[in-house]
């Protein structure tokens, strides 16, 4: 016997709400419940967050509390750990629900912070690789504590290139040049 998932579409996805604090994704037109995070990752975001904030002001950062729009097979909205955004795209989604929508600006910078396991490796790695690089988002950061790596993602010509960071590696951002920061300090973050 099988069972037929009704496919939401983008605007009832945006106004759905099952009356509890559980935050989804949209996934090809399926809900997908997002768990809490674990203790390490929200520290390894909060730890880049505040690393951030040397050089941008506040009210470009977002942090787990924004959704972005991309485009698969069907919509799918997904919830980055830490976005940096635009002035443009401030301006953008201003006044309303934080969700930033096709028609909108791209963000500058995405980064994710991979949870354990082949699902949540495979989204961020593989699915998010292709839906940020669709959206012209022009830096993707993905932060695996599991690897000790820090993979870091610049978009050339519509497609992501590649660069791996781990150990005393210093990362290389475009989005921000004075960083400096190795990528054991951010893997470490809160540890101490």
């Amino acid at each position: 016997m099988t069972t037929t998932v009704r496919k939401l579409t983008l605007e009832e996805y945006l106004a759905y709400d099952d009356g509890t604090d559980t935050r989804y994704e949209l996934v090809d037109g399926e809900l997908v419940e997002m768990p809490p995070e674990s203790d390490r990752n929200n520290l390894i975001s909060l730890y880049l967050l505040s690393q951030f904030l040397r050089f941008v002001p506040i009210r470009l950062i977002r942090h787990k509390d924004t959704e972005l729009v991309v485009i698969g097979s069907r919509t799918r909205v997904r919830l980055p750990d830490l976005m940096i955004l635009t002035q443009e795209l401030v301006d953008a989604i201003a006044f309303g629900r934080a969700t930033i929508t096709p028609d909108m600006p791209s963000p500058a910078m995405v980064v994710e912070v991979v949870s354990p396991g082949k699902v949540n490796e495979d989204r961020d790695y593989r699915y998010k690789r292709s839906e940020y690089a669709a959206r012209g988002i022009p830096e993707y950061w993905i932060v695996d504590p599991e690897k000790a790596l820090i993979t870091l993602l610049i978009l050339v010509d519509g497609l992501y290139e590649e660069s791996v960071f781990q150990g005393t590696d210093i990362i290389q951002s475009i989005t921000f040049p004075l960083l400096d920061l190795t990528a054991a300090q951010i893997l470490t973050a809160g540890q101490v």
